[in-house]
């Protein structure tokens, strides 16, 4: 049997990629910060699901909880076969209006933590000659929009380039860059979301179902909803300048985890 590794696994796409991946028969390794809501979720996932779900309690904005999660995927004994990197979260407001240490918070949790994870899982993958990393990032990555965009056309960028590296060894890495999803994310940061249209929220559940589909075709980059995939073909085609209007006056954050 097959172990996943989930990150921010207690809740939006971390917990709905927990879910689908209990429900597949994969054992799995819940890491995020809150001790009791991991250990409910994991009895959770064992009862309905008959599949072990270890317990990682880890702030992966600090060092020492960035330093054992690596430890985890880099034990030979208990292989880690996919890794989820979901973790990560958004500052309210804009550029010099959010305090430099949350600005820093947040480069650790989507750039280093992703990094030094997603090093850690693919040394032991590429030895073994399979294996998969799922990097969550955001269609934010693909318009100019403060730090969060920033961090996540890092994510992307890096998960395109790594891939590339690893192409023929059987390790299968891609960035997830969903849009609005209906998670506790705008909650935890204090931001309204009455001015996002209906259209634009997306399923959790039906997210990491795609998810999983283009990880398996080798696609390295996954948009999963049509409404994104068109709204970032007129990405590509709008001026910068114009894009940077129009994100200011819809929001700082798309696509929480």
């Amino acid at each position: 049997m097959t172990t996943a590794l989930i990150t921010g696994a207690t809740a939006g796409i971390g917990a709905a990629f927990a879910r689908r991946l209990a429900g597949d028969g994969h054992n799995l390794v819940l890491v995020a910060r809150d001790t009791e809501r991991l250990r409910v979720q994991a009895t959770e996932l064992h009862d309905r699901h008959g599949i072990e779900a270890e317990v990682l309690t880890a702030d992966l904005s600090d060092d020492k909880g960035i330093a054992a999660v690596e430890a985890r995927l880099g034990d030979r004994r208990q292989s880690v076969d996919l890794l989820v990197n979901n973790a990560g979260f958004g500052n309210k407001g804009r550029y010099l209006e959010v305090p430099m240490a949350d600005e820093l918070a947040m480069l650790k949790v989507h750039c280093e933590a992703v990094l030094r994870l997603t090093s850690a899982a693919t040394a032991g993958m590429k030895e073994r000659g399979r294996g998969g990393v799922v990097n969550v990032a955001s269609v934010a990555a693909f318009v100019p929009r403060g730090t969060y965009g920033a961090s996540k056309a890092w994510v992307v960028q890096f998960t395109q380039g790594a891939a590339k590296d690893l192409s023929g060894s059987g390790v299968r890495l891609m960035a997830l860059c969903p849009g609005f999803v209906r998670t506790e994310f705008h909650e935890r940061a204090g931001m309204g979301t009455d001015s996002i249209p209906g259209w634009m929220w997306l399923d959790a559940d039906k997210l990491v179902a795609t998810a999983l589909m283009d990880l398996a075709r080798g696609r390295t980059v996954s948009v999963p909803d049509a409404r994104y995939k068109a709204l970032m073909g007129l990405v590509k085609v709008t001026p910068r300048g114009l894009l940077g209007g129009v994100t200011s006056r819809t929001g700082r954050r798309y696509g929480p985890q």
